[in-house]
């Protein structure tokens, strides 16, 4: 038996995700909030794509459903958001997504989409 070399081929392992449990649409709600202060700044949803590009790019990644496309928080604006944690819920059925935010989160220009108050 002649002795081979094996060739190594330097990968990261693949990321195991728990049996998240996306709707019949395929989404996931993602609730957004800043690691720091804990400020609740917007909820959005990902499908398993997008989740993947959020874990690979440490970035927020999102699925608009109107659009029906993915979409990177702060592509257009500037207004980023690095991802810091990503937890799941007892359920798990959705995502709170702790992040470093740059700018504002709102697209109204607000910190939080969540500025108005109801009760």
């Amino acid at each position: 038996m002649k002795n081979r070399k094996l060739k190594t081929v330097n990968r990261k392992p693949k990321l195991k995700l728990p049996n998240l449990k996306f709707d019949s649409n395929g989404l996931i709600p993602a609730i957004v909030q800043d690691y720091k202060s804990g400020d609740v700044l917007m909820i959005a949803y990902m499908n398993r794509k997008s989740l993947g590009v959020t874990l690979k790019e440490k970035r927020t990644c999102f699925y608009s459903r109107s659009r029906k496309v993915l979409w990177r928080k702060g592509d257009t604006s500037g207004h980023i958001q690095k991802v810091k944690a990503i937890c799941y819920d007892c359920d798990k059925d959705a995502l709170l997504v702790k992040v470093k935010q740059t700018g504002v989160a709102c697209h109204t220009g607000q910190w939080s989409c969540f500025y108005r108050r109801l009760v």
